[in-house]
């Protein structure tokens, strides 16, 4: 993702979609991003899918790990 191409995020959907697909732009399994994360494989593919209940810390871990760059208007 560039600055140029940024990916809206309204809800945990689309913010797990953003993940997936850098996910897969980076060439890594799901497995692999848990390993480097320190969590499961389970809670990788849960945060993908947009489960609300995924811990926002978890979810941040990823996306410093995949090097997903998150900002905020205001």
């Amino acid at each position: 993702m560039t600055d140029q191409d940024p990916t809206r995020i309204d809800d945990p959907e689309s913010l797990g979609q953003a993940i997936r697909k850098r996910r897969l732009a980076l060439g890594l399994r799901q497995n692999e991003v848990a390993m480097q994360s320190g969590i499961s494989t389970q809670t990788v593919s849960a945060i993908e899918n947009g489960k609300e209940t995924a811990r926002i810390g978890l979810v941040l871990q990823i996306c410093r790990d995949l090097g997903l760059r998150l900002t905020a208007e205001i």
